[in-house]
C-alpha cells in the first residue's frame, strides 16, 4: 500500500493506493463504491486479470484517503485524474462499482466497466420521501441531533461535510454522462440489485453507444461472487484496446 498527496481547489487529499503486478504493461483502475474502500474490490479481482497492472484506490473520505471539504463527483473525478497524472498512468480500463462508477464514466478510458452504477434517478418509496418530509421538519426547529434516525444506512455516521457530499451525489442526474460515453462499455449487474435495480442499467447500456450489459445473479454486491466471470469477460472484450 502507498499514498499520494494531491492539491485541489486549495485542499490537500493524501490518496492511498495499492498496486498490483507493478510491472504489467496495461493498467486497469478499478473503484469501489459509497462507503466501501479498496481493500473489497482488491478481494475480489486481486488474482484475477493477471495481464493487467491492476491500480485499487480508496476514494477521498474512504478507507485510508482523506477529505475534509464537500465534493461532486465531477470533483471526485478530476482528483483521480489529478492522481492518475502524478502516478504517470493512463488506464486501459476503468471498473467502478456504484458511485465508483459515476467516477470511471467521467474519466472517459478506452474501455468501460460498471458494476452496478449509480447515475440513474430512482424514485424514493413512500416511506423514505415520508422521512425525508419529517426529517426537513425537525430541521427548520432545529432538532438536527436526531438526523441519523432518518438517513439512510449509507449517510449514518458521516462528517458533515461527507453527509453534504452524498447529497450531492445521490441527487445527481447521470442520464446525459452516459449519452456521451464513447467508450467500449460493459455493463454487469446484479439482478436482485435493490440499490441500483436492473433496469437502471438497460437504461444506461440503451444511453451508451457500444454497451453490452450481464445480468448476473445477486444484490448489490454481486461481483463478489462473480468475479471470475467478469474478468474473463473483460479480458476477452478489451484485449485489442491499447
Amino acid at each position: 500500500m502507498a499514498s499520494k498527496e494531491i492539491t485541489y481547489n486549495g485542499n490537500t487529499f493524501e490518496l492511498s493506493y495499492s498496486l498490483v503486478g507493478p510491472t504489467r504493461k496495461k493498467t486497469i483502475l478499478i473503484l469501489h463504491g459509497w462507503g466501501s474502500n479498496k481493500e473489497l474490490m482488491q478481494q475480489a479481482f486481486g488474482k484475477l486479470l493477471s495481464e493487467y497492472r491492476h491500480l485499487y484506490l480508496d476514494l477521498p473520505g474512504f478507507g485510508k484517503s482523506s477529505n475534509d471539504t464537500v465534493l461532486t463527483t465531477a470533483e471526485y473525478a478530476e482528483i483521480v485524474q489529478r492522481f492518475l497524472s502524478e502516478l504517470g498512468v493512463t488506464p486501459t480500463i476503468v471498473m467502478g462499482h456504484s458511485f465508483g462508477g459515476k467516477v470511471a464514466t467521467l474519466l472517459n478510458p478506452p474501455c468501460l466497466v460498471l458494476l452496478s452504477s449509480s447515475g440513474i434517478r430512482v424514485p424514493k418509496p413512500l416511506g423514505v420521501r415520508v422521512k425525508i418530509a419529517l426529517f426537513k421538519t425537525l430541521r427548520k426547529l432545529g432538532l438536527t441531533a436526531l438526523r441519523d434516525i432518518f438517513v439512510s444506512d449509507d449517510a449514518k455516521g458521516m462528517p458533515p461535510h461527507m453527509y453534504e457530499t452524498f447529497k450531492n451525489v445521490v441527487n445527481e442526474d447521470f442520464e446525459a454522462n452516459f449519452d456521451n460515453v464513447t467508450s467500449k462499455a460493459l455493463l454487469f449487474w446484479g439482478k436482485a440489485d435493490t440499490a441500483t435495480p436492473l433496469w437502471t442499467g438497460e437504461k444506461i447500456a440503451e444511453k451508451i453507444a457500444d454497451a453490452t450489459l450481464y445480468p448476473l445473479e445477486g444484490d448489490h454486491y454481486f461481483f463478489l461472487h462473480h468475479a471470475p466471470f467478469i474478468a474473463q469477460t473483460v479480458s476477452e472484450q478489451c484485449k485489442e484496446i491499447d
